[in-house]
């Protein structure tokens, strides 16, 4: 499975973005799919990730509100809409993939510790200026 991220760029404080992570090949199985983030300085952390086989979201709390993930089953996409973005969301945004158990539900704290992701893509910078 390749990731390809794109959508990442230069926005102002308050305003949104897009980021869009296209999966080449699902062949069928169950993912949660999502995205981290790596500030400059910082470690990675999960910020939100979808099932590919329902819709239920997960989000790391501070991004509530804001952020929206959503899916494309027939394009293989995963969305992430970004409102309202703050100085300190600037990262480089990473797609992941995590092959699921289709009789048990996400561990997002597992998928968000970035510790069994079984894909990454290779990033799409985002910077929000004040």
């Amino acid at each position: 499975v390749q990731l390809v991220e794109s959508g990442g760029g230069l926005v102002q404080a308050g305003g949104s973005l897009r980021l869009s992570c296209s999966a080449s090949e699902l062949s069928g199985r169950d993912y949660a799919i999502g995205w981290f983030r790596q500030a400059p300085g910082k470690g990675r952390e999960g910020v939100s990730c979808i099932r590919t086989s329902n819709s239920n979201p997960y989000y790391l709390d501070s991004v509530k509100g804001r952020l929206t993930i959503s899916r494309d089953n027939s394009k293989n996409t995963v969305y992430l809409q970004m409102n309202d973005l703050k100085p300190e969301d600037t990262a480089v945004y990473y797609c992941a993939a995590q092959q699921q158990n289709r009789l048990l539900p996400v561990n997002w704290d597992f998928f968000r510790s970035g510790y069994a992701i079984d894909y990454w893509g290779q990033g799409t910078p985002v910077t929000v200026s004040s």
